[in-house]
């Protein structure tokens, strides 16, 4: 008999709970049910989901459960609890984009992604919150309300994708979709002790492509992304600008970091600056591949804070289309802050927008040149660690309102992947990540390297995922399970 407690049920990682799944220690079934069971205790608190159906979810897990037993998994997740993005589509399920002035769009087909994990045999636990229109970087919604993370309620889960990053980190199972267009999977990650991946731009087919806009996995262990990544990425012609099909092997993550030419970026040249212990924490994680033999140096800033304003505020302008778009009687609904900061882009001149559309392609440009020489690039997330949950952003001020996304909007632009590791906590124990970047479409180096700097940090960087006492570390509880095929 395998005795389990509910919580270490649900914590499992997708790669072991496969490996379980196989040899028949783990089913499906028990799995699902311990994650609804850490569900149930957490989600007043924590506010992860938009749309959930357990008992649709456990006919999946149901099904799955018999695929395993007759030897014909459909795919490398099979049976694995899985959340999407609520801008993620799922036939039927409507999308408001976390934002109480729209009229939720029901869409008619699933996603890329959702269609690639159902496939594969995922078990869909529901729809993940995120803030208005994604353009907030915490978990501050006109519609859902306020998510919090699991380290601490206080504290925010960081955004957009606030409801995978509480959901990742509150052990709502192990695999987690974010999307991405400035930072939105990358702060999660960092202010959620996450290991997470924003992939080449093109990696993973989406259905609505845009300017910079990528999703990836958010998870709590660097093979949990490399896994998902495997089923992400597969192709879908409905993307037109996605990469080509590519035959990787996501699950090669061995390899040593010694030779490998590491940039260390400390200051972004634009927005806030690095609270010190941030800028600590990021030293230490460079010393550490130094250490084995990375040939580590340092690397300037590229960017200005005149991009950095140019790319806002052509963002500013495609959210007040969507805010002019509304009825005049849905608009008061829309978050107080998005309403200020897209008024900036109102009757912004084409001749400006098309300005800073140029500044876009510089970023790129720019992004790319000063990268180019190294194999790895490694950075600050963010210049400050999590900031209280009620605060729509890092910086409340509406000028300084892009003023954290100067490490992690530049890859966006340029297409190059970037991942997320815990590397430290500040003293009052909120996580801090380091970015690990890499040259375009590198994302198996790039979580290689992740994957090496998560087996070789040191043990104060390595997260203690905390329980239904919010902030605590992992406790038992007195649940067991007898798994399908033992005998208690």
């Amino acid at each position: 008999m395998r005795v389990l407690t509910e919580q270490g049920l649900a914590a499992m990682s997708a790669v072991e709970m496969v490996a379980g799944f196989a040899d028949r220690t783990l089913s499906p079934v028990e799995v699902h049910d311990a994650v609804q069971s850490v569900i149930e205790a957490r989600e007043s608190v924590l506010n992860a989901f938009w749309a959930r159906d357990p008992a649709e979810s456990r006919r999946a897990a149901l099904a799955s459960e018999a695929r395993w037993a007759a030897g014909e998994p459909l795919g490398p997740i099979d049976g694995v609890p899985v959340t999407l993005k609520e801008n993620v589509a799922r036939k039927g399920v409507p999308m408001p984009s976390g934002n109480a002035g729209t009229e939720p769009v029901v869409p008619e087909a699933d996603a890329p992604i959702t269609a690639r994990v159902l496939e594969s045999g995922g078990v869909v636990l529901g729809s993940t919150v995120m803030p208005d229109w994604g353009m907030l970087s915490s978990g501050v919604s006109s519609r859902h309300g306020i998510s919090r993370s699991p380290w601490n309620p206080a504290w925010t889960t960081g955004g957009s994708s606030s409801g995978a990053g509480a959901a990742a980190a509150g052990g709502y199972g192990p695999l987690h979709v974010g999307t991405d267009i400035g930072g939105s999977i990358r702060l999660p990650g960092t202010w959620l002790g996450l290991a997470t991946l924003k992939p080449s731009y093109g990696r993973i087919p989406l259905d609505t492509p845009y300017l910079g806009r990528a999703a990836g996995p958010m998870t709590r262990t660097v093979a949990d992304a490399a896994l998902f990544m495997g089923v992400l990425s597969r192709p879908d012609p409905r993307d037109w600008t996605s990469l080509p099909p590519q035959d990787i092997d996501w699950s090669a993550l061995d390899g040593e970091v010694r030779g490998l030419r590491v940039g260390v970026h400390l200051d972004a040249g634009c927005g806030e600056s690095c609270d010190a212990e941030i800028l600590a924490a990021v030293h230490r994680a460079a010393a550490v591949f130094e250490a084995a033999g990375a040939v580590v140096e340092p690397v300037g800033p590229f960017m200005t804070q005149e991009l950095l304003d140019d790319l806002d505020l052509f963002w500013r302008v495609r959210s007040w289309n969507d805010f002019r778009a509304l009825e005049p009687e849905a608009r008061p609904r829309v978050h107080p802050h998005i309403i200020r900061w897209c008024q900036g882009g109102a009757d912004v001149p084409g001749t400006r927008v098309l300005q800073c559309y140029q500044q876009v392609m510089r970023i790129q440009a720019r992004t790319v040149a000063a990268t180019l020489p190294y194999d790895l690039v490694l950075s600050p997330v963010a210049p400050v660690a999590a900031f209280p949950a009620e605060r729509p952003m890092p910086f409340p001020e509406d000028e300084r309102t892009m003023a954290h996304i100067g490490f992690t909007a530049p890859y966006n632009m340029s297409g190059q992947p970037a991942a997320t590791v815990n590397c430290g906590f500040t003293a009052d124990r909120r996580p801090i990540g380091v970015q690990i970047a890499g040259r375009r479409f590198d994302d198996p180096g790039v979580l290689r390297a992740a994957a090496w700097y998560e087996r070789s940090r040191p043990d104060e960087a390595v997260p203690r995922w905390p329980d239904n006492t919010h902030g605590a570390p992992t406790g038992e509880k007195t649940t067991s399970t007898t798994p399908e095929g033992e005998k208690p």
